[in-house]
């Protein structure tokens, strides 16, 4: 079980502040992980730092649409941990519009948060892991898509489609650090509808698209399309765990799906 274990691993998480991401920093700072709390939410970010304990996780401004705070993160966790090995692109926003009514702002704000942002955080982990990075030891990157960049879905084409490419881009990447010799895995994991606040606002939310009666309607909707039932964070969190482990060595440019069967129905 040994492969199992990520003593000796840092970890940066984005979006980890709260919700799925800091569930999957709690889980891997479990699995013996050092974890870099990445954030645009400083206080929130903060307090999950001190509720996982300050002597091997510390707290980063990070908005992942911008190239320099990238860069200042990783940074920041080289400086302090001596090295990177684990980077999760978590951090994302929802959209939900029918196509007709969708504005070309909210589009590209969508785009620019689930899709630019994790193109940043690829290359800059790429950057800091590769031979003659300022970490050089390789590592996974691990980006969070969704069922829904796999599988269509009405009201949600801007989100489709930025996380399309989010799945997309991780093959590239994958497929790029392998040619390289890079010693750089790199996957991504694609949840169902996770029991969050957020899961909760899509519910409602296809019911004011008109898409559904009512919340009761699209609840039963929703879980009806899920074999299993609805997600909880730490399913997700478990896959990251998995992927960022060396017990997942011989694993890169998959897409792990954890959609309770979503994608088989």
């Amino acid at each position: 079980m040994n492969d199992f274990n990520l003593d000796g691993k840092v970890a940066l998480v984005s979006g980890s502040a709260r919700g799925i991401g800091a569930t999957t920093a709690e889980t891997l700072a479990a699995g013996g992980a050092k974890l870099v709390i990445a954030d645009i939410l400083v206080e929130a970010g903060e307090d999950t730092a001190a509720t996982l304990g300050r002597n091997n996780t510390i707290f980063v401004h990070l908005d992942v649409t911008k190239e320099e705070s990238w860069e200042q993160a990783i940074a920041k966790a080289v400086g302090h941990f001596g090295g990177i090995d684990v980077v999760v692109n978590n951090a994302g926003i929802y959209t939900s519009s029918l196509f007709a009514d969708t504005t070309l702002e909210d589009f590209n704000r969508t785009m620019s948060v689930n899709g630019a942002g994790v193109f940043l955080g690829i290359k800059h982990a790429i950057r800091a892991m590769r031979p003659g990075g300022i970490s050089g030891r390789g590592g996974s990157i691990v980006n969070i898509s969704s069922g829904a960049g796999i599988k269509g879905s009405a009201g949600l084409g801007a989100y489709c489609a930025s996380k399309g490419a989010v799945r997309l881009m991780t093959k590239a990447a994958a497929v790029e650090c392998a040619r390289l010799n890079y010693g750089i895995r790199v996957n991504s994991v694609h949840p169902g509808l996770i029991k969050t606040e957020m899961g909760k606002k899509v519910l409602a939310e296809y019911v004011e698209m008109g898409l559904v009666a009512d919340e009761e309607t699209a609840e039963a909707a929703f879980i009806g399309a899920h074999l299993l039932g609805l997600g909880r964070p730490k399913d997700i969190a478990n896959a990251v765990y998995y992927l960022a482990s060396d017990a997942a060595q011989w694993i890169t440019g998959t897409e792990l799906c954890v959609d309770g069967g979503y994608g088989a129905a």
